[in-house]
């Protein structure tokens, strides 16, 4: 079975923005869920992946255990075991680097002139805590130039959707995030603007940015959104996948 997925025409090298649909995971998880930390079986989630693997045409498909951060790991080989951290890097060909993302941002990049990629997982906590700009100086360390990196921004919660309370928005604000990035929603109740928010710090990197538009949360059919399921009453949710690989 094929496995359905979006490309930007930004990223001139294999690639894709992975959601629901396509694989064997059932119930919450339906289809395609990536998420090797979620609760669904194993071989379900390794199915997926590899499925996942294959539509890519990548020799390997590496996924971290992301944990909100700026850590960002440079790799010229396969890990041989789960690492964690929010953004991998490199110039080796035909491993497919990925994030994983269930409203949180994922962000594929690419400098095709130096021959560097990378792709980080930017949730608000790791959009503030700097782990795109980890990203950026990563992909220096490999020759890449920000002024030659492409980003693009794949499936992640829209302002509309992504309401949050008066006493989180003063805690942003204390932090530096500008009153720019938040509107108010129905019944007066702030919301964020997450997407707005990461295209602005790479913009701050000198990174020409874009995203796809896609909500997470507004297409229950395409794409796994945490925040749905929870207002759902479910505590289990499966995880999208965006992934970017160099060809050989």
């Amino acid at each position: 079975m094929s496995v359905p997925y979006q490309t930007h025409d930004r990223l001139p090298v294999p690639h894709g923005f992975f959601g629901r649909e396509g694989g064997v995971s059932e119930g919450v998880y339906a289809t395609l869920n990536a998420g090797q930390n979620s609760k669904d079986d194993p071989a379900r989630v390794a199915e997926n992946r590899q499925r996942i693997c294959m539509a890519l045409g990548a020799d390997h498909l590496v996924s971290l255990s992301q944990i909100h951060s700026d850590v960002v790991h440079i790799i010229d080989a396969a890990p041989t075991e789960t690492l964690q951290g929010d953004g991998f890097v490199t110039r080796v060909p035909e491993i497919a680097i990925s994030a994983l993302s269930a409203d949180c941002g994922p962000i594929l990049f690419i400098d095709e002139k130096a021959g560097v990629i990378g792709a980080c997982h930017a949730g608000w906590r790791g959009a503030v805590g700097g782990i795109i700009e980890s990203t950026v100086a990563a992909m220096c360390e490999l020759g890449a130039s920000p002024a030659q990196t492409k980003a693009v921004l794949g499936p992640t919660i829209s302002q509309a959707n992504y309401e949050v309370g008066a006493k989180w928005k003063a805690e942003r604000l204390d932090e530096g995030i500008d009153a720019r990035f938040f509107a108010d929603g129905p019944s007066s109740t702030p919301h964020f603007d997450l997407p707005a928010f990461i295209l602005s710090r790479l913009k701050a990197c000198g990174v020409a940015g874009t995203w796809t538009g896609d909500c997470t949360y507004a297409n229950p059919t395409r794409y796994h959104s945490y925040r749905r399921n929870t207002h759902n009453g479910e505590s289990r949710y499966g995880r999208n996948i965006s992934a970017i690989m160099l060809a050989p």
